[in-house]
This record gives C-alpha cells, structure tokens and sequence, in this order.
C-alpha cells in the first residue's frame, strides 16, 4: 500500500483509559532480569525519541502498556486483514478528533465529509473530485500547513454512509475532508480490495470501521504497536529471548522497562548502557568458549621457550631483532602483518595482499600500540593478543567477540 493511505499510517489523540504505569526503579537480581529489562528500556526509549516526539504525556505511555499487557496475555482479538484494517481507520477517525484531521493540528476533522468521501473513494464514484485530483490538492495543503499557527476547530461528529452520496464542498475545511477520504477510500480499494470480486471484504472492513469508532482510543498507533510487541513477546519465548535459547522471558521486567525507557527515566540504564548491555551479554553467551579457548591458549603458550610476557598480558616472540629506533605510541608506522586466530584461521594479512600497510600506533587496538614500542625498526615478532586488548565484545569482520589473536609483524619504518 502506498504511503499516502494516511489514515492507516498514524494517529493522535483523545482520552485514555485504564492503568496508569508510573517509572519506578526495579529490583535486578541477575543477568537474567537485566537483559530483560535492558530491552524494555532500549526499545521504550526508541520509541520515545521516534513516536513521542509531540506527545510525551501519560496518557500515551499508559495506552501503549495497556497494549503491551494484552497483547502478552493473549487478549487481542483476532481479526481477518480487512477487519483488521477497518478497525485501524476507525481507531485513527476518533483519534483524529482530538489531534485534527491527518494528525494536522491545523485541520478541523469533519467526520461527516470525510467518510462520505471514504465511500464514494471505495465506490469509484469522482462526481466530486478524482483520486488524482484530492492527491494532488492534499499534498499541496499539507506542505502550505507547515508553520501554520492554526489550531483546528471541534471536530464534527458523523457516522460511516451506506452508499455514494454527491455533496456539496462550501469551505476549506469540507474540501481537505473530502480529498483525504476520497484519497484513502480509493487507495483501500485499489490496494487492498482489488481481488474482493464478492464485496465481503469490504462488508467486513465497513463492519470493523463502524464498530471501531465507538471505541475510546488515544493513540491508535500506539496501541497498535504495544498489542503487536506484546504478542510478538510471547511468540517468542519458546525459542528463548532475542533467540537465545539460555534466556528467559520476564515479561514484567520487560515492562517496566518500556515504562522507564518511554518515560525518560534513566536511574538504572540510559539508552546506550542498554544496548551495549544486551549486546555484551549475548557475545559472552555465544562466545564465552572463545574467551575461555583463548585463556587456555595463553596459559600454555607462556610456558614456551622464547615466549615473553608484558605486565598487561600482551606475550610475544622475537623472530628477527632489528637494530633501527623504536616507535612511539604518537608515531606512524609502515609494517607488514598477517593475522590469525588461535585455530589458525587468517582473518587479515598486508603478506598475502602484497601491500604494507600505514597506521598511527595510537589508532589501533592496545596489544599493538603496546608491542610495536618494544620493535626497533627492521624487527620481526609474532604476538599473541588477548581478547582484552584486542577487541573484546566487539565482533569485527571475521573475528568473533573475545578472540584472542595471534600476529606476526615486521615494522618496517616509522613514518615522518
């Protein structure tokens, strides 16, 4: 569906109803109930900063949760796509009687107009205005409107028509109503009831609509979204969280942390601690036996003969000892490497491209800047890099998070 079908994309405003879901601190008394409310939080913050940039109040946050907590318990009716999209556009009509017409705080809604419009779009009928003609005249108003300082007038209340009705447009605010059903009722048809050669989806698309209006909804976006997380939570908890078969789900910690995440409230985690937690802790579940192979790997090869190690844990070998000046960790250097993991696998090599390479000593991970000061210009030495000073939790290109790395480098000058 194009992107136009304005009614299904979005809406704001009314009333909300039910709980209230205040920010509050949570007791986390494991790794467990941090990743779980880590994603709660990392995603209400997203949220926030995408969704709730006009409307931070309670009434959106507790309509979302309210969502969130059917859509987990398995309370969400469902509903066949033309029902589920009738109900859409009448979540988002009511919404627009609040926020204006479109979401346009300049907009007056005129329910009236505007469904009747809706019809004759589904119906064909263009005694009025084409579909091509209330494109073009919406998108031309909806750009003049930015800036404007109008504020919409009480929205006019109506019921969904039966049939094609020719109306008269007497102002500015029946013909942005027209054009935007006329819009929207032809796109649904051409998009979405095009193979609907019986008219029973359409029936039951109109059915939705008209019962949907009746309904008390504040953000119909919104509790759209949290029905559909919430579902998509518990759908997944067999397979563990985020796919991890070691995680469990805990739902309330999850929700707490949409709460505190959609509420700004930043006591135990912000948005970037979240993700670089919930990030941490799936690298070490995946690749905790690459840490562990690493560990074992360097508390035998220190054992060698010609094996050296350094206070940080950086071991190397000497293989030519050149006799040139020794670097500092400001300069920059011109060597050749070729780079392994403990199996053997050769993630990067300048030998095997041909080509030296160039770098700042201070632009690399800490087990080179630590070891190329200990080569005079001309030398030759192998390293054996642990994960902490490599590259840790991070995966980078073909080395898996907590890898220890092996190295064998030859500078070759230091660069003026």
């Amino acid at each position: 569906m194009k992107k136009l079908s304005i009614i299904l994309l979005a809406a704001m405003a009314l009333t909300a109803c039910g709980k209230n879901y205040p920010a509050k601190d949570v007791v986390l008394n494991d790794m467990q109930d941090s990743v779980n409310y880590a994603l709660g939080f990392v995603n209400g913050a997203m949220i926030r900063m995408q969704q709730m940039q006009s409307d931070s109040s309670d009434a959106i946050v507790n309509e979302f949760v309210n969502a969130l907590e059917r859509g987990y318990n398995g309370e969400v009716e469902e509903l066949e796509e033309p029902a589920m999209i009738g109900r859409s556009i009448g979540e988002s009509i009511r919404s627009y009687e609040k926020s204006g017409l479109a979401d346009n705080k300049a907009w007056t809604l005129n329910e009236k107009v505007m469904l009747q419009a809706f019809i004759n779009g589904l119906e064909g009928d263009t005694t009025v205005m084409t579909a091509d003609e209330a494109r073009t005249y919406f998108q031309n108003q909806y750009q003049l409107s930015f800036g404007s300082e109008e504020v919409a007038g009480k929205a006019i209340k109506g019921t969904c028509p039966t049939k094609v009705k020719t109306i008269d447009l007497k102002d500015f605010t029946d013909s942005i109503n027209y054009a935007f059903g006329m819009l929207n009722g032809s796109e649904i048809m051409q998009y979405v009831l095009a193979n609907d050669s019986t008219g029973e989806d359409k029936e039951l698309m109109l059915k939705e609509l008209r019962r949907a209006m009746k309904n008390n909804v504040y953000n119909a976006q919104m509790k759209s979204m949290g029905e559909q997380i919430g579902k998509t939570i518990r759908e997944q908890e067999p397979t563990g969280l985020l796919n991890e078969p070691s995680l469990e789900t805990r739902f309330e910690l999850i929700k707490q942390g949409f709460i505190n995440g959609m509420r700004d409230y930043e006591s135990q985690f912000d948005r970037t601690t979240a993700g670089e937690y919930i990030q941490t802790t799936i690298n070490r579940i995946k690749y905790g036996d690459t840490q562990k192979e690493g560990e074992q790997f360097l508390a035998e090869n220190r054992l060698k003969d010609g094996v050296m190690e350094t206070e940080s844990g950086l071991q190397y070998e000497v293989l030519t000892m050149g006799k040139g000046p020794k670097p500092q960790a400001t300069d920059r250097v011109k060597v050749h490497y070729h780079g392994t993991l403990i199996n053997g696998t050769v993630f990067d090599s300048s030998v095997e491209r041909g080509e030296p390479a160039e770098f700042g000593l201070n632009q690399v991970i800490s087990g080179w800047t630590e070891g190329l000061q200990l080569m005079p210009v001309g030398s030759k030495f192998r390293f054996y890099i642990p994960q902490e000073l490599a590259y840790g939790s991070r995966a980078t290109g073909n080395i898996p998070p907590y890898s220890t790395l092996i190295f064998e480098v030859e500078l070759l000058d230091i660069v003026k």
